[in-house]
């Protein structure tokens, strides 16, 4: 977990792509907010998760907000969640 999400925080969902080097992690705040964050993971980091943007100080109502602003901003994230549901599908 990044510093950049609070200990508080409890993180729902965390798909992230193929290679395992980008992943969104959508979380709940204990006021009942939801928010998501970007984050990469490059050799030269030694392995730890990076944040990309500041995405996680905006605030949703739900977690389908959330997860709905997430992929309008990811530009990676449609892509990683409509294979994976396709998947499922099958």
């Amino acid at each position: 977990m990044s510093s950049r999400l609070d200990k508080s925080w409890k993180v729902l969902a965390s798909p992230s792509t193929a290679s395992v080097d980008r992943c969104v992690d959508i979380f709940l705040r204990p006021d009942g907010t939801y928010g998501f964050e970007e984050f990469r993971r490059d050799p030269e980091d030694g392995g730890f998760w990076t944040p990309v943007a500041y995405f996680s100080g905006q605030c949703y109502d739900t977690e389908a907000e959330a997860l709905a602003a997430a992929r309008e901003r990811v530009p990676w994230l449609s892509d990683v969640l409509d294979a994976r549901n396709e998947t499922d599908r099958t």
